[in-house]
């Protein structure tokens, strides 16, 4: 895969998992990167690895590591690095593996099973759940050699707009590791829909009637509809709020407006 350095940290809110996810699976597998020449994105990368709850990582040959600038952009994933086998080549990253994918940004002319990042996920958390795997990311600036992908089983490839392909390395293992969780939890039988914000209920028709009696003679007190058709006005103000349906909480902050509004203007009168 060609990917470019670029060593800024994003901000971000993360979403608490659930305890019981299959951690297993994940535990199965480990985020192999090769010859890394950037060491910000060696910690950009175990940041992203650390927020989708996955934790083996190992680097082949990097040019500079362990780094201070690695540690600062893993914004917290200390012990990802701590815990970060180095090696020298490729074949020691993989020997204990029982199934390998590759990314790549081209497709190359190897016979090698090609998938996109989702169906790779679900192939690697199938085999994770049988042995070692490990899903392999290239250099920055040329990706994985072809002799590389040949020691893989699958290759992945993520479908980026053609005119600018290229993904930086921690984002392309933040989109693979997004997926690779998905799977693990649709697998774990954990429920991945999001949850609803909370709703006040609706305004009343009560309610609303109340509100705008408030809201004439407020209308009057700051003297809005001394040249305007009382009617007219209202009307309009009635279809305004019938199309925005406020719920409660809104009515009560409206209706504190009014009442501000008319305090203001009695201690002007004061």
């Amino acid at each position: 895969m060609l990917i470019l350095p670029n060593p800024v940290a994003i901000g971000y809110t993360a979403t608490p998992g659930s305890s019981t996810e299959n951690t297993l699976v994940l535990d199965n597998l480990t985020i192999v990167l090769v010859n890394p020449s950037h060491p910000g994105n060696i910690g950009s990368a175990a940041r992203a690895m650390k927020t989708m709850g996955i934790s083996k990582l190992c680097l082949v040959a990097p040019d500079e590591f362990p780094s201070a600038m690695a540690t600062a952009l893993a914004s917290g994933a200390d012990d990802i690095l701590a815990c970060a086998t180095v090696v020298t080549t490729l074949a020691e990253a993989i020997a204990d593996c029982e199934f390998v994918v590759g990314t790549s940004a081209r497709v190359r002319g190897i016979s090698l099973p090609l998938t996109d990042p989702r169906g790779c996920a679900s192939t690697l958390i199938k085999e994770s759940s049988q042995g070692a795997t490990a899903l392999i990311f290239g250099r920055e600036d040329r990706g994985l050699t072809n002799e590389e992908l040949a020691q893989c089983h699958m290759q992945v490839h993520v479908p980026s707009h053609p005119d600018f392909s290229s993904l930086n390395l921690a984002a392309a293992v933040q989109v693979l590791c997004y997926e690779l969780r998905m799977a693990s939890l649709q697998q774990a039988g954990e429920d991945t829909t999001l949850p609803k914000a909370r709703e006040q209920p609706l305004a009343t028709v009560d309610d609303m009637e109340r509100y705008f009696t408030h809201l004439y003679e407020t209308l009057q007190v700051i003297g809005f509809l001394d040249h305007s058709s009382h009617e007219k006005i209202m009307a309009k103000l009635r279809k305004l709020y019938s199309r925005i349906r406020p719920d409660r909480v809104e009515l009560a902050i409206l209706r504190g407006i009014l009442s501000e509004t008319q305090r203001c203007l009695a201690c002007k009168k004061d």
